[in-house]
């Protein structure tokens, strides 16, 4: 009877422990699907993504890293490519619409990432919206 207990015991442990690691990638992947054109040719439309946002696990974010962002409306959400983080300058072939060169060097502002689409051409991105805050990450690219 002993016995018995225990294998039931330690079978519970090891549902509770698989129990805990889904319910973690739950919590914390997802997949994302590109649309339009604005990364090609790294990722063309309808192409899947692994999306995280447990950064302590693949690493903060960094320059030349994709990332997912919430777009304007409710669930829309944007795949791009992080430039520049915050208190870097921006480079004049690439600051936003709005600024002049009269306002001086553009500084990412603190807790803000400035972002680009891989088709420069064909990408709505820092360039027209700003620097982008931390707070609309949902996600670093992991898997492509």
């Amino acid at each position: 009877m002993n016995g018995r207990r225990r294998l039931i015991t330690g079978f519970g442990v090891v549902l509770v422990i698989i129990f805990g690691i889904t319910v973690f990638f739950y919590m914390n992947f997802r997949t994302v699907v590109v649309t339009g054109n604005s990364m090609e040719p790294t990722f063309t439309s309808g192409r899947r993504l692994l999306s995280s946002r447990a950064y302590w696990l693949v690493g903060q974010i960094q320059p030349r890293d994709v990332i997912v962002i919430t777009g304007e409306a409710p669930g829309e959400y944007m795949i791009k490519r992080v430039y520049k983080l915050e208190g870097q300058v921006v480079d004049w072939a690439n600051v936003p619409e709005s600024w002049s060169i009269s306002n001086g060097e553009y500084v990412v502002p603190s807790g803000h990432v400035y972002v680009l689409g891989d088709n420069r051409d064909f990408s709505e991105d820092s360039r027209r919206y700003g620097a982008v805050p931390r707070n609309r990450i949902l996600g670093k690219i992991v898997s492509y």
